[in-house]
Parts: structure tokens; sequence; C-alpha cells
């Protein structure tokens, strides 16, 4: 397998604005995480706009799909389904092959499960994400996008939050996702590898697991409840619709003007979980209160207590901006998010009895 020799690393002042939607030709994707939340929105969208998806999924020996296991039977038929794990750099080498473009979603997500198991945190994310960096390199892929997180910023110095605000590991996941950052950095640095890094910021919508704080308080409230169990309620966050997101790495793999380069995919508005109960409890139709679970409070110095995105990069560079921005859009959003949890086919497989960490 040919090895990419060293190529000089474009800066981003060098990369003209492009308008990407709707111009792109075919290509071969590779998504790994498809069988994820966001990964399956992501399939979806790849497939409808004619590309060739080759879907990455963990293996298990229940032989699940994950969600691409209740997408349209039409959608699902055209992906090309792999089953492995990221953590192993021959399988992954092997995938990777024959393809064009690399979206990288595969991880761990969950902020406290990685208090209970910091070291898987570091082999999915930060190995993984090696493995899938060599893996680019020695085939010559065009085009390799490293997903990121806004946890990698920690609390907010500043706000709105830019690409160039300090990294702060505030958990071991933003730790280990911080490190991936920097390896795909570092490969576009030193060997030319056609990295870019996306940095969504929080992602909410059909699919999301219940650990995230508005699938919580969505199951919760449908199920009956009139007093949500929630951490802690001052916390501010950007919250974005998956459907922007998806669009956002459909156009990200499309260009090389983000290559060496972060680029920031926020609403650019901010609020807190307090008010998100409130605009939950307006599209379902009643008020909720909120009950303090300890369980669910992050410990002390962990906690990030506000993020908010300067998306103007993404904007620049790709002419992405958020169709579900702003507390309007903010609102369809979540009206769509409940209406697709209150389908109680989509809620079966969610344990709302209980606190998954």
């Amino acid at each position: 397998m040919p090895l990419v020799g060293n190529q000089p690393t474009r800066t981003l002042a060098s990369r003209p604005a492009v308008e990407l939607r709707n111009r792109m030709t075919p290509k071969r994707f590779l998504v790994t995480g498809a069988d994820g939340f966001i990964g399956s929105h992501l399939c979806e969208l790849l497939v409808s706009e004619g590309h060739s998806v080759r879907a990455f999924v963990y293996y298990n020996s229940f032989g699940s799909w994950g969600w691409l296991d209740t997408i349209d039977p039409g959608i699902r038929a055209e992906l090309d389904v792999v089953i492995g794990d990221v953590r192993d750099p021959f399988f992954v080498l092997e995938a990777v092959a024959g393809t064009d473009i690399v979206l990288h979603l595969a991880a761990l997500i969950g902020i406290p499960y990685s208090y209970v198991a910091p070291q898987s945190y570091i082999d999915t994310n930060t190995t993984g994400t090696l493995n899938v960096l060599e893996a680019v390199r020695r085939h010559g892929i065009e085009r390799m996008i490293q997903t990121s997180t806004s946890e990698v910023y920690g609390s907010a110095m500043f706000t709105p939050i830019t690409e160039d605000h300090p990294l702060q590991g505030q958990s071991p996941y933003s730790a280990s996702k911080i490190g991936a950052d920097q390896m795909a950095l570092a490969y576009n640095r030193s060997f030319g590898t056609p990295v870019a890094i996306m940095r969504p910021f929080n992602t909410y919508g059909p699919r999301q697991s219940a650990r995230a704080v508005i699938p919580t308080i969505i199951t919760q409230v449908l199920d009956g409840a009139t007093s949500i169990r929630l951490g802690s309620t001052h916390p501010t966050r950007d919250f974005n619709y998956v459907k922007d997101i998806a669009r956002g790495f459909a156009m990200m793999g499309s260009t090389d003007a983000a290559i060496g380069t972060v680029t920031n995919f926020g609403s650019n508005f901010e609020i807190s979980v307090g008010q998100t109960v409130e605009a939950i409890g307006e599209a379902v139709g009643r008020p909720v209160s909120i009950e303090l679970d300890p369980e669910r409070v992050r410990p002390e110095g962990s906690e990030v207590d506000r993020l908010w995105a300067d998306n103007s990069r993404a904007r620049t560079l790709l002419n992405w901006t958020p169709e579900y921005g702003g507390l309007d859009g903010f609102k369809r959003g979540i009206a769509e998010t409940v209406e697709w949890f209150a389908d109680s086919k989509n809620r079966a497989g969610y344990a709302t009895d209980r606190y998954v960490v």
C-alpha cells in the first residue's frame, strides 16, 4: 500500500471561501460510528445525495447495526456495512481501502462513564483516531474529517468561543478528544495528511442517547413524570439540531478549504439547561419541575458551565449556517425531537427508569 509523502501544510489564509452545497460530485465515503446517533443521520444524508457509503459499525454479538437497523430499508440497502472496531489497526486499514473520503465519528462519548473507565476512552478515542489517520495516510485518501467536541474547550474563558480558545481537559472524555484532535493536526503538519477537524457543539435530535440532557428530559416527561431528575441546571449550551450537523459533515467532506484547521459548528446561541426544560415542557404541553439528582452532577471542577460557539469560520469557509438557529430554530428542533420520541416504537429502547452513565 503506497505511503503518502510529505506535503506542505496549507494555511487558513490561503483558502478562499466556497459555496459547496448541492454541487458535490458523487464520492465513496467511509463513515466510522455509522451506527450511532449522528452517524446514522449522516449516512442517510450522503446516500440521499447520491454518494456511495461504507458504514463502519461497532462489532457486537447481537448482529446489531445500531440505529442503521431503524432507517428506511431502501437507504439501508445502499450501504456497504462493515463490522469491526476502530481499536484494531488492521481492520481499520482494510475498511479505509477503496474510499475517497473518511468521516471519522466513532468514539466513546458519555462523559460520566469516562470517570469510571478512562483508559477505554484513550483506547477508542485517541488510539482509534491514530489508527484511522494512519490508514488514511497509507492509502492516500483524498480527505479525512476528524470529529471533535466543544467539550475540549472546557468552561468558556470568553464568549462566543472561537477556535483559538484554550483547550481544557475537564473530564477524561474531553482529554481523550484533545489528544485525538492534536494527533490529527500532527499528521497534517508532519505528513501532509489531508485532515480537517470538525468541532460540533452540543447536538440533539431523534435517536440521541438518553445519557444526553435533552433526551433525558423528553423521555421522562413523555413517560408521565411531572418532576424530572437532572444534574446541574445552570450550565448553558449551544444546542444544534442533528440535521444541521449532518449537513456540516457533508460540506466539510466535500472541500479542501478547511484542511489543516479546526472549524466550530454551532448555532451561535446559548440556553441554560433549566430554560431547555421549560422549552421541552412547552413542546409537550405541560409544565415540568426539576428534581436534583446528585448522581447526575459532575465532579467539582469538571462541570463545563458555559458553551457558546462562534461559527464565523464555518460560515466563511463553507457558507454553512444553522437552519435551526436561534431560539425559534431551537424550539422547532425540540418540537421535531419530541414528536420522534412520542412514537412508542422509537422510545421502546430507552430505559427511563434508571440512570445509565
